[in-house]
């Protein structure tokens, strides 16, 4: 199945897209990418330059152990840069799981949004389906991310499907939750879910994948987050060649030009 946002076709055998991360949240568990919110515009230049075909912007870090940010602090965050962005044209999509966020946001150009709480929130989910914008829903059942291995992500897919037939949501990329979301799950469960990522073609939804510096490859390679970028391009590579039609990526560069050596070969 194919899904555009905007004029991007996404899955149905067309290229894979990179989608760039737009950091505002100086909480996040990889420092290097926080861009403070006057310098939005710059970074947003770059990262198109790079090659993103979409940019996603987030405003709260869900690492665990985050400090926390209250939604009005996030909806603030938020709204500060789209105002910012506003008639820039980019292509923008919106990190956020809170109904109210996503409720300011969208007076602005927004092109996606981006779930993952997987459409899990009533009042969301209906805002969602209102505005008509693709989703990119992440696999969760009761919280982001809780799966805790293969069988579970499937059940959370499955849970997506039926959450956006019943508000006759059709564009649809899914998002199976690589990372360590909640304590209890494992970083074998990340390894086994990017061996196995193949299987996902089974929903007929583009898939998107974010693993971009995550713990799991750390753990892997013994490095910080700032020093993850190999070991990152790596699972990418393998992940495009398994059926990700989009990747979500702090490095846009070097993610676009693993994309285009892999659509070489």
């Amino acid at each position: 199945m194919e899904v555009r946002i905007k004029n991007i076709r996404i899955g149905g055998g067309n290229s894979p897209k990179i989608m760039g991360v737009l950091n505002i949240s100086p909480e996040s568990f990889f420092s290097d990418s926080f861009t403070p919110c006057d310098q939005v515009v710059t970074r947003a230049e770059e990262i198109i330059r790079e090659g993103a075909d979409i940019i996603d912007l987030g405003a709260r870090s869900t690492a665990l152990n985050a400090p926390p940010l209250t939604v009005a602090d996030e909806r603030e965050r938020v709204l500060t840069v789209m105002k910012e962005l506003d008639g820039y044209g980019a292509v923008l999509s919106l990190d956020t799981m809170h109904p109210e966020v996503l409720d300011a946001a969208l007076h602005y150009d927004l092109a996606a949004i981006n779930d993952i709480n997987g459409l899990g929130n009533p009042e969301y989910a209906k805002l969602a389906a209102d505005s008509g914008l693709p989703v990119i829903a992440m696999a969760a059942r009761q919280l982001p991310g809780d799966p805790l291995d293969m069988a579970g992500t499937h059940a959370a897919l499955q849970e997506i499907l039926d959450r956006a037939g019943k508000y006759g949501m059709c564009n649809l990329i899914l998002d199976p939750g690589v990372g360590k979301w909640t304590d209890d799950r494992s970083l074998a469960a990340d390894w086994d879910l990017c061996r196995q990522f193949s299987e996902l073609k089974q929903y007929d939804c583009p898939l998107l994948a974010a693993v971009s510096r995550k713990t799991f490859i750390g753990d892997c390679i013994g490095k910080p987050a700032h020093e993850r970028i190999y070991g990152t391009l790596g699972v990418l590579f393998y992940l495009l060649e398994n059926g990700a039609d989009i990747v979500r990526v702090h490095d846009v560069g070097a993610s676009r030009d693993v994309a285009r050596v892999f659509e070489q070969l």
